[in-house]
């Protein structure tokens, strides 16, 4: 914290307060909860305020005030629960929905905001003088007039029931205000989800192993056990062959006490730094650990991450979810959880290249399935991966040798039963791709086969001048109309497109154009607008062609000239060159392909060939 020279000292107060702080820091349970605190003179809060929390997840402290640091620790540990039970949550007040119409509902208030408070702070006092945390001046039996056994709601009915007036200053860190800022305007979470609520599940969990393993470390000859995740990963080493190399390369980290994981409610990856994060607090056996594990083992080995190919994350994502859920559930690995189980029987058999464009077809119902992470999320985490990328090639390298080498151990020692699909892939992980412009390539062989030479007499052979008693036939190429050997090039020349991008691309086409004897190319650029540049001969593509346009990105003009040309034969191909930031509803009613930069996705499911060029 910041400090000009005339509050450089630290006051007595203060000190006593930082202190608290300490004992809040070393305790199991409340040490791992990251809330947001701050520290404020007393004239943001008031001269006998101690300490307020906010819905937003503030939590504020009275610097000025005059508190022992056991005092301090429960007072931060008070405001501190009331957003761990959800005090500030619309589905935990006493209150009710209202259906106003078919989207939208209304919360409808029914309750006392001052007595609500009063009814938190009650039970929040109940829980610390049970585990007997901090120090404070409340009598434990004054908690017993307002029942024994209620929750929150239990014991506003029996203030409300009884007339009581809101009195903070009995069990508050206030005073006599209330210490709860904001519940006039209930919270709701999409999807039921309080983050606050999640972490402090996690931590209490994770502080009761704490405890049971501090207590055994006591008994002579005590061992500390293995947890249940780390048993399932001991599994695939010591009796899968299939995976047990990949997972000899991931380390399993715990998501308790890490905010920066606290949307993991199963299971993620991040294959880029070869750890696999789990949630104990997730409540799996040992053979659902095993499949959970298995899951993202293949997420890695398979290469997922890489082979997304400008494609949706998430939907990606989804899509090799469903391929691996299928094909464990042929392998019977484990048992399949409930929690983030992503499986359809009618994909079965299905490439997850074929799943991400089924998934496509209706994005409002797939963008929020629920996967090992969470609903919306994926369990692949993406922090900006780059193919070539150092450490990250290194590591994929040795997911790709450790499936290949364990699927010929596997299968040589009659280990258990493979799904075809998988060994298909898991071969082709073997074969380097192929280049984006081998395949581009091949696609021009399609359209212009080689034009084959022939012998004719009508032009005699250099050769027959040394002997012209011989007569000698010269080789002769096919004549072919030039207009049936041709093909039409869309250039998206919008402000997107960089001249770097347009000139690789149209230094392909070119290249390519003269390989296989095309003697003139259709050009036409596009932009908002189409812009005609009529037949023109490969080598002044790329060099010699002035672009048009760089104003925004709509290449259906384009595609409606060609379409409607005359004088372009009928069944002539098209190859559009654009960065796929273009509109979602091109029709295209001939051949054609698309050339985009590696890493970007057309918005449509396309029907023609897409080549990646980098």
């Amino acid at each position: 914290m910041a400090r000009n020279k005339k509050t450089e000292r630290i006051t007595p107060n203060e000190q006593q307060l930082l202190d608290g702080l300490e004992l809040i820091k070393a305790h199991p349970l409340f040490g791992k909860l990251d809330m947001s605190l701050n520290i404020v003179p007393k004239s943001k809060l008031g001269k006998n305020v101690s300490a307020k929390v906010s819905s937003t997840g503030h939590i504020y402290l009275n610097k000025d005030c005059d508190r022992q640091p056991k005092e301090w620790a429960y007072l931060i540990a008070h405001c501190m629960l009331h957003l761990s039970f959800g005090h500030f949550d619309a589905d935990r007040m006493p209150g009710y929905w209202q259906q106003i119409s078919e989207k939208n509902q209304k919360w409808i208030n029914r309750y006392d905001p001052g007595l609500w408070n009063m009814a938190c702070d009650i039970y929040i006092s109940r829980f610390l003088a049970d585990i007997r945390f901090g120090k404070t001046d409340i009598d434990p039996a004054s908690l017993n007039t307002y029942g024994n056994s209620e929750g929150e709601q239990g014991i506003y009915e029996k203030l409300e029931s009884g007339h009581v007036q809101p009195d903070h200053t009995l069990f508050g860190t206030a005073g006599e205000q209330p210490d709860m800022i904001g519940t006039e305007t209930p919270k709701t979470y999409r999807w039921g989800r309080n983050g606050y609520i999640t972490d402090f599940a996690y931590a209490l969990a994770d502080s009761v192993r704490t405890v049971i393993d501090t207590a055994g470390n006591q008994q002579p000859g005590y061992s500390k056990r293995k947890s249940v995740m780390q048993k399932a990963a001991d599994w695939f080493v010591d009796h899968y062959p299939l995976l047990g190399g990949v997972a000899m390369g991931f380390r399993l980290v715990e998501t308790i006490g890490r905010s920066d994981l606290r949307d993991v409610e199963v299971a993620a990856i991040d294959v880029v730094i070869g750890e696999i994060y789990v949630n104990p607090a997730a409540g799996l056996n040992l053979d659902e650990w095993k499949f959970v594990l298995a899951h993202e083992y293949l997420h890695a080995g398979l290469q997922h991450h890489a082979r997304r190919n400008g494609r949706d994350p998430y939907l990606w994502n989804v899509a090799c979810d469903f391929v691996i859920n299928g094909w464990l559930k042929e392998m019977e690995i484990g048992q399949m959880p409930e929690k983030g189980l992503l499986y359809d029987e009618k994909l079965k058999n299905l490439s997850a290249e074929e799943i991400f464009d089924i998934l496509t077809e209706n994005l409002r119902k797939n963008s929020k399935l629920e996967t090992f992470r969470g609903y919306g999320l994926g369990d692949i985490i993406d922090k900006g991966w780059t193919p070539g990328g150092g450490n990250a090639t290194t590591l994929d390298d040795f997911c790709r040798s450790a499936l290949r080498s364990g699927l010929e151990y596997h299968t040589s020692s009659g280990r258990g039963y493979i799904p075809a699909g998988l060994i298909e892939e898991i071969k082709a992980l073997s074969m380097p791709p192929v280049p984006w412009d081998v395949e581009l390539a091949k696609w021009f062989d399609t359209w212009f086969a080689p034009i084959e030479k022939h012998r004719t007499y009508a032009r005699p052979s250099r050769r027959q001048s040394s002997t012209p008693d011989i007569p000698r036939p010269s080789l002769t190429a096919q004549e072919i109309p030039d207009n049936s050997r041709t093909y039409a090039v869309i250039i998206d020349t919008s402000g997107s497109m960089s001249p770097t991008l347009i000139g690789k691309a149209l230094g392909a086409a070119a290249s390519y154009s003269v390989a296989k004897e095309v003697p003139y190319v259709r050009v036409v650029f596009c932009d908002a607008r189409a812009y005609d540049q009529g037949y023109l001969a490969p080598e002044d593509i790329a060099g010699r062609v002035m672009v048009k346009g760089r104003g925004g990105t709509i290449l259906q003009p384009a595609v409606d000239l060609i379409e409607n040309a005359k004088d372009f034969p009928k069944n002539g191909p098209v190859l559009i060159i654009t960065d796929a930031d273009i509109e979602r509803d091109l029709k295209i009613k001939r051949e054609h392909a698309f050339l985009i930069p590696a890493g970007k996705r057309l918005p449509f499911r396309p029907k023609g060939k897409v080549f990646y060029f980098s």
